[in-house]
């Protein structure tokens, strides 16, 4: 795993995640003589009454009139692409509800989740969104695997609250409830999440020359394809991931989750430290969708109440 990059968290913290949604349009257009239309990235204008936050945005991405997103869209409902190809799910909806208060267009640009923050560095995105769990290392720019610095770490925007979950072939638990049950088991994850950073704490842990055979792939949807295969005992992934898999795949005749799920820890929307206008905007954007209702109702389409937020904090992770 690389530094700081857990989909979610480091060994002591976690992804859980939530539920998918199709993108909604861009911001309104609105005409009129003497309106000052701003290009909302989307073809479409959106005057000052429509984007009452436009004014907090860098002058750079309001003149763009997007804001590039890092994102590995194949985390199902959280994001992922729909029987259409469109990218879908609970961040792309969160992300269009604050595009109309800002202003622009929230662009999703598929990336594999262990490299997002290495692009928001190299500035190919603006943010990363992509249920990434909010933690003290990725604050810091620290890998998780070797505590030493790696980078200057980045700011977090929350917006969610998850824990992790066990799944196996439904029908075929083994006996395993816990993380500790898993010792001499064959374990599928995505790598560069909490539940592979779990995974390993785990193994460490595991009596008589036990350890957890870990198999780590690209996505969710891999690890998935895996132990529907039979080439595993269990799989891991944020809750509402795997909420979502056991709903979904087969008909709901695949999997079933075992145990409760632990580490609850923020979603983050990753921005550089050097951004903190963007980073203060983004937060803005969130408390404005919160406080008029949106969010709750994103929330609750998908189903994930649970983890629902009151207010966006920055760097609540720990």
């Amino acid at each position: 795993m690389t530094a700081s990059t857990t989909r979610r968290s480091t060994a002591a913290h976690t992804r859980l995640a939530a539920v998918g949604a199709i993108a909604v349009a861009g911001a309104l257009l609105l005409t009129g003589c003497g309106d000052q239309t701003k290009n909302d990235g989307s073809g479409n204008g959106s005057t000052a009454a429509s984007a009452p936050l436009a004014d907090k945005l860098p002058q750079a991405i309001r003149d763009a009139g997007v804001i590039k997103v890092g994102s590995d869209i194949a985390y199902a409902p959280v994001e992922f692409k729909d029987s259409s190809g469109k990218t879908v799910g609970i961040d792309p909806d969160l992300a269009d509800a604050m595009g109309k208060q800002l202003g622009v267009k929230f662009d999703f640009e598929n990336g594999t989740f262990d490299t997002l923050i290495t692009g928001l560095r190299s500035k190919r995105y603006d943010i990363a969104m992509s249920a990434m769990t909010d933690t003290k290392d990725r604050q810091e720019g620290i890998d998780s695997d070797t505590g030493k610095k790696v980078g200057e770490g980045v700011d977090f925007v929350d917006y969610f609250t998850a824990g992790v979950s066990i799944y196996t072939p439904k029908g075929k638990d083994q006996g395993i409830k816990t993380w500790a049950d898993l010792c001499g088991k064959k374990l599928v994850v995505q790598r560069g999440t909490v539940s592979e950073d779990l995974a390993k704490a785990e193994s460490k842990k595991c009596a008589g020359g036990k350890t957890i055979a870990l198999q780590s792939f690209d996505n969710d949807q891999q690890a998935q394809t895996r132990l529907r295969a039979g080439g595993a005992d269990a799989g891991s992934s944020d809750f509402p991931v795997a909420a979502y898999a056991v709903k979904t795949s087969g008909g709901g005749n695949d999997f079933q989750i075992v145990g409760e799920q632990v580490e609850a820890a923020p979603y983050g929307i990753a921005v550089a430290k050097s951004n903190t206008q963007l980073r203060d905007a983004i937060q803005a954007a969130l408390d404005a969708i919160i406080k008029n209702g949106e969010y709750g109702k994103i929330i609750q389409k998908w189903g994930v109440d649970a983890g629902a937020v009151t207010s966006a904090a920055v760097n609540g992770g720990k």
